[in-house]
Parts: C-alpha cells; structure tokens; sequence
C-alpha cells in the first residue's frame, strides 16, 4: 500500500539556522532517501520552495482567483514530501519517525496518510 509523508517545519526557524546545521540536515536527508531507495520502500518525493512561492487558486460561481502566498497562516508549513510503498500502518509509521529523527531538535512534524489507490 501506498503512504504519503507530509513533512511540516516552521521554515523561518529553518531559514535562520547556521549553514553548518543546514548542510548537516541535508546530508541526512540524503543519506535517508538512499536508505529508503535501497530498501524498496520510495516512490517518489521532493523538498518543496517556501510558501512565499506558493499561489493559491480558489474557483467558486465560475470565477477563479488566486492569491499570493499559502492557503492557510500556520505555525508549521508543509517542506516537502515522500511517497512509500509500505506493507502497513506500522510500517510508514516508523518511516514518518525516521524522518523526525533526522532533525535533532525535534522541530518538525510528519503526517502519514494512506493514498486512495483508484483502479485504472
């Protein structure tokens, strides 16, 4: 089965961290999504630009509109994403913990959630 990992961080307190600290995470990152590639378990995944990039769309009475910047103020946002094939809950679970344990002061969060597989 198919699970999606939402990675949330608050990125202004990304953003400022010490470039060493930066290039650390990332290192781990890497060295995470090599694991999870050997392992079988990924399909796919990317880091996401802040949501200072992002653009809202919103369509209602045949209009569409779009705002700068994202849907919702929140403490957290959205970073970026992995996609696994999993054999169950437990399973994507513990990736979802993997992925919190690459940040050493715990400042992130991981929302795993199963994809509605359609048939084709």
């Amino acid at each position: 089965m198919k699970y999606i990992a939402l990675i949330f961080e608050n990125e202004q307190k990304a953003a400022a961290a010490p470039p060493a600290e930066q290039e650390a995470l990332f290192g781990r990152y890497m060295a995470f999504t090599e694991e999870v590639k050997q392992s079988g378990h990924l399909r796919g995944g990317e880091p996401l630009q802040p949501t200072s990039t992002a653009t809202t769309v919103r369509a209602a009475g045949g209009k569409v509109s779009t705002l700068d910047g994202p849907y919702a103020e929140t403490k957290e946002q959205l970073a970026g994403f992995y996609l696994f094939e999993c054999k169950d809950l437990d399973e994507a679970i513990e990736l979802g913990a993997r992925i919190c344990r690459l940040h050493e002061k715990g400042e992130v969060a991981v929302e795993v959630r199963p994809v509605l597989e359609i048939p084709q």
